[in-house]
């Protein structure tokens, strides 16, 4: 299934897009790469006999691939035209979502932040910073006594 999956994979890309490029993933599936149009698909084996499962993402800044958007099931047996049908409507679902507004995050004021008031040291600081100093006393002490004798 391998080598077929490389194929139609290969004649697929060919429908899609002019400039790609097409490699062989971990998983033993295969992604197309459209580097001017920031985008990627994946077609990886399913469980099903003759069954792929199609995923679409974007391509990031500095080349990283972004997580899958949509995926759907589809059939190798369907062929060619099919499948880049299938991939067509995943890549519009992919810049549908990259399309909504992303709100701008949200600024703090100086006025609105909380002013402390009072003790700023709280007991528990004070409980470790005596923990500590009761340590080094105890150490110079020992130290001390063990000279004397």
């Amino acid at each position: 299934m391998g080598t077929r999956l490389r194929e139609t994979a290969s004649e697929v890309a060919a429908l899609l897009w002019r400039e790609h490029v097409v490699y062989r993933d971990r998983g033993g599936g295969v992604v197309i790469r459209g580097e001017h149009v920031q985008r990627w698909i994946s077609m990886a084996p399913s469980g099903g006999r003759d069954e792929i499962l199609l995923r679409a993402g974007r391509i990031l800044d500095g080349g990283t691939t972004a997580p899958a958007r949509t995926e759907a099931l589809a059939s190798l047996d369907a062929g060619t035209n099919e499948l880049a049908a299938t991939c067509r409507r995943l890549l519009a679902e992919v810049t549908t979502d990259t399309a909504r507004p992303v709100p701008p995050p949200r600024r703090v004021r100086k006025r609105d932040r909380r002013i402390r008031k009072g003790r700023h040291t709280s007991l528990t600081s004070w409980v470790v910073i005596v923990g500590v100093i009761a340590l080094v006393g105890l150490y110079a002490y020992n130290a001390v006594v063990a000279r004397l004798r």
